[in-house]
C-alpha cells in the first residue's frame, strides 16, 4: 500500500471516531487545535492525492458539492405517512384493534416524540453511506446526500459490528433551536429577511445546492427506524439499540411501554418537558413493538395500522378581527375568512384564518372587533378556537353571513344536511370557471404545468375558454401572442412563442394521464383523490360511472350517502355532459387502465393467492379486483394451500419467510400482471 495512501486512511478513521466520541457520546478526547491540526493535514494530503479520498472522509462534512438539480430516486421502502389523531379516545380506539387483530394483550409499545424537520431515508451499503433521499411524496424523493454528508451526527461510515452489507435508515433532519436563533440574529444584524421557523429552515437548508453554504448551518438528524431486506431484529427497540451501535444519533427520549395508560403517561410528560428540547416536536408516534406484530397488524391503503401519531395541543394567541370577507371556491362553496391585526404564531405571521361556513360564525357569537383567540391545527393552519366575550367592544354589530354571491351577486343556496353555501351560478361566475380549470391542471390532477393560474385568468378573460374540454381546443395561433390583463399586478401580459408551444405540448400530454387522475380532476363536489381512485377501481370508464345508480354508487367501499347523490348531480346536469363528450372526442382518457375484459378468463382458477405490501402501480383493493376477474381465489395468511404471494414493498419479514418455507411462489405487481396478461 502506498504510504500516503496509508496514512489518509488511518486520518480518516481516527477523525471518524473522534467525531462519533464528541457528537454521539459527548466525550472530547483531544483539544480543538490537535484536532484542527489532524484535519487540516488530511486535507492537504487530499489536495496532493485526490484519487486517495476516501468516501467516508470527514472533510465531506465541510460541504463543496454545487448541484444544479436533485436527482428523483424511488424509495426502495415506500415512506408511508402516519395516521394523526389529537384525542386520547381515539389513542383507546387503536389499542382495542390492536388487541382484536392480534387476539392478544401481551404486547409492547415504543414511544418516540415526533420531530418537526425534514424527513430523510438514508441508504448505506458495505458500511458506508451511498445515498440520502428526501420524503418527497412517499414514493420518490430528491438525492440530497451531499448535503447530509455535512451533518456532522450523521456517519459516513458504520461503527461497531454485525451490521448487513445493505440498510436503509430513516429519520428527521432538524435545524436546532440554538442556531436557528443565531442564524436570524446574524440576518437581522445584516438588514436580510428572517427565517419563518426552523422547520422550514430545515427543508430549505437541504435543498441548498451549495454543500458549503449547508455545513454553515450545522443541521442535525435523528433516527428512528431501519430498514433492510435481512432479518436483523426481532423488535424496534432492539433496532433502536443496534443503530446506536452502529454510530447513529438516536434520540434519548424513546421509551418502552407495556400498555396504553403507559403511553398516556409518557405523553402527559412530555407534553410538560419538550420545551426544554433543543428542538420543535409537535406530537408522539406510537408503535408495536414486536416487529412480527407489525407484520400481522399490517397496512391500509394510506398508513401502518401497527402505529399512530399523538399530537400535543397548539400555541394559541389572541388577535383583534379587523373584517371578515367571503371566498368563492371551484364547487360554488362560500368560505368566510377572518381578516386580523397582524401576530406572529408558531413561528409564521397570521393575517387571515377561514371561518369554514355560517354556523361556525354562529357557533363564535362573532361581532365586529372582536378579540379572537387562535391556535395552528396540526402547527400548520390557523384556526379561530374562540372568543374572548369579556373584551367585547362595546354597542358592537354582529356579523352577518351574506345572502349573495360575493362576486356574481346570485343568491345563494343551502343543500338540506350541509353545513355550506353554495353559488348556484356554475357557468358564469368567474372564481368557479377559474377554480375548476385551475384544480383540473393542478399537479395532483392532470399536472399541466405550461399553463398556470394566471394565463387560465386570461384565456377566461378573453373568452377562449369557459370550461376544461375547452383546452383542448385551443390553438398555437390563438395563444402565440395573447394579450390579457392580470387582475391582482394590475398590468398586461403576453404570451410568447415559447409558452404558447409549451402550453400545446403539455396539454397534448396530459391527455395520457390515468382515469383516476382525470376523473378526480373533473371536481365532481366531495371526489376527493381517494374517492376517485375508488370510483374508477370499480366502475371502470366514467361511462360507467355516469350510468350507475344510487344504489350501486354505496355499494362502493368507503362511499357514501352524500358522495353518492353528489355525482349523481354531477352527471344529471346537461352542462356537464356536454363537456364530457368534449373530453372523449379529445381524447382524454375515461377509463382505466388494466387488463382488458377479452383477456378475462379462467387464468387463476383453482389457485390461491395473497396480496401483501404496498405496490407502485395499482392499490391492493385493485389487485384483489383482477383476481376475482381471473377467478383466482384470496385468502388473507399463507399456508400450504397458498398457490402465490403478490409481495409489494414493505411487506412484512415474516411473511415471506413463510412464504419460503412453505414452497410459495412469491410473485412482484410486474410478474403478477404478465401472468394474467399471458
Amino acid at each position: 500500500m502506498h504510504p500516503t495512501l496509508e496514512t489518509i486512511i488511518q486520518l480518516t478513521k481516527e477523525l471518524n471516531y473522534l467525531n462519533y466520541q464528541y457528537y454521539k457520546k459527548d466525550i472530547k478526547e483531544i483539544s480543538d487545535q490537535a484536532f484542527d491540526f489532524k484535519l487540516k493535514t488530511l486535507e492537504q494530503l487530499e489536495r496532493d492525492h485526490p484519487s486517495f479520498v476516501q468516501p467516508d472522509s470527514p472533510t465531506l462534512r465541510v460541504g463543496g458539492f454545487v448541484s444544479k438539480k436533485f436527482e428523483t430516486v424511488v424509495h426502495q421502502f415506500p415512506m408511508l405517512s402516519l395516521s394523526n389523531t389529537y384525542s386520547k379516545q381515539d389513542l383507546i380506539d387503536f389499542d382495542e384493534r390492536v388487541k382484536k387483530i392480534l387476539d392478544s394483550s401481551e404486547f409492547e409499545y415504543i414511544c418516540e416524540l415526533k420531530f418537526d424537520g425534514l424527513a430523510i431515508s438514508i441508504t448505506y451499503e458495505e458500511g458506508k453511506l451511498l445515498r440520502a433521499v428526501t420524503r418527497g411524496d412517499g414514493i420518490k424523493g430528491d438525492n440530497i446526500t451531499a448535503n447530509v454528508k455535512t451533518i456532522k451526527s450523521m456517519p459516513l461510515a458504520l461503527f461497531g459490528e454485525n451490521w448487513p452489507n445493505k440498510i436503509e435508515v430513516r429519520g428527521e433532519i432538524f435545524l436546532p433551536l440554538p442556531s436557528f436563533e443565531a442564524i436570524n440574529k446574524k440576518r437581522l444584524e445584516n438588514n436580510e429577511p428572517l427565517l419563518a421557523n426552523p422547520r422550514n429552515a430545515a427543508s430549505g437548508t437541504m435543498k441548498m445546492q451549495d454543500s458549503a453554504i449547508v455545513a454553515q448551518r450545522n443541521m442535525d438528524c435523528y433516527i428512528y427506524g431501519l430498514l433492510s431486506d435481512s432479518n436483523i431484529s426481532n423488535s424496534h427497540y432492539e433496532s433502536l439499540k443496534l443503530m446506536e451501535n452502529w454510530g447513529f444519533n438516536i434520540s434519548n427520549t424513546y421509551s418502552k411501554c407495556t400498555n396504553i395508560d403507559e403511553v398516556m403517561m409518557y405523553i402527559e410528560e412530555w407534553s410538560k418537558k419538550r420545551s426544554h428540547l433543543p428542538l420543535e416536536t409537535d406530537g408522539v408516534v406510537i408503535k408495536v413493538n414486536d416487529l412480527r406484530s407489525q407484520d400481522e397488524l399490517g397496512f391500509t391503503s394510506k398508513f401502518p395500522r401497527w402505529a399512530i401519531s399523538f399530537k400535543f395541543e397548539s400555541e394559541s394567541v389572541q388577535t383583534r378581527l379587523k373584517g371578515v370577507t367571503y371566498q368563492v371556491g371551484r364547487t360554488g362553496a362560500i368560505t368566510p375568512v377572518a381578516n386580523l391585526e397582524p401576530i406572529s404564531l408558531a413561528g409564521t405571521i397570521v393575517k387571515r384564518a377561514s371561518l369554514h361556513n355560517a354556523n361556525e360564525i354562529v357557533r363564535l357569537n362573532l361581532h365586529e372587533n372582536d378579540l379572537l383567540a387562535l391556535e395552528k391545527g396540526g402547527e400548520i393552519i390557523p384556526k379561530v378556537t374562540h372568543v374572548n366575550i369579556e373584551a367585547r367592544r362595546f354597542n358592537a354589530l354582529p356579523i352577518k353571513y351574506i345572502h349573495e354571491c360575493p362576486e356574481c351577486k346570485t343568491a345563494l343556496i343551502r343543500i338540506d344536511g350541509e353545513a355550506n353555501h353554495y353559488c348556484p351560478n356554475e357557468r358564469e361566475c368567474p372564481p368557479q370557471i377559474l377554480g375548476r380549470i385551475g384544480h383540473f391542471i393542478s399537479r395532483n390532477a392532470l399536472n399541466i404545468e405550461s399553463l398556470g393560474i394566471k394565463t387560465v385568468q386570461g384565456l377566461i378573460q378573453k373568452k377562449l375558454v369557459e370550461d376544461i374540454s375547452d383546452l383542448y381546443h385551443l390553438t398555437f395561433s390563438q395563444l402565440n401572442g395573447l394579450m390579457f390583463e392580470t387582475t391582482e399586478e394590475n398590468k398586461t401580459r403576453s404570451l410568447q412563442k415559447k409558452s404558447a408551444e409549451n402550453i400545446i405540448a403539455a396539454i397534448k400530454q396530459s391527455k395520457k394521464v390515468n382515469f383516476e387522475l382525470v376523473l378526480f380532476g373533473l371536481g365532481i363536489r366531495h371526489v376527493g383523490k381517494t374517492v376517485a381512485e375508488k370510483l374508477a377501481q370499480y366502475f371502470h370508464t366514467l361511462d360507467k360511472i355516469k350510468e350507475a345508480s344510487f344504489e350501486q354508487i354505496i355499494s362502493v367501499d368507503e362511499i357514501g350517502e352524500t358522495i353518492a347523490k353528489s355525482v349523481k348531480d354531477f352527471f344529471s346536469r346537461e352542462s356537464n355532459l356536454e363537456m364530457i363528450a368534449r373530453l372523449k372526442v379529445s381524447g382524454v382518457k375515461l377509463a382505466l387502465d388494466q387488463p382488458s375484459n377479452e383477456n378475462y378468463g379462467n387464468k387463476l382458477s383453482g389457485l390461491t393467492l395473497v396480496v401483501s405490501g404496498v405496490f407502485l402501480k395499482y392499490d391492493r383493493a385493485s389487485i384483489k379486483e383482477m383476481i376475482k376477474q381471473h377467478k383466482g381465489k384470496i385468502t388473507s395468511s399463507i399456508s400450504s394451500k397458498t398457490d402465490y404471494l403478490i409481495a409489494g414493498d414493505n411487506m412484512g419479514p415474516a411473511k415471506k419467510e413463510k412464504a419460503l418455507n412453505l414452497g410459495v411462489s412469491i410473485l412482484t405487481e410486474t410478474e403478477f400482471l404478465h401472468l394474467i396478461e399471458e
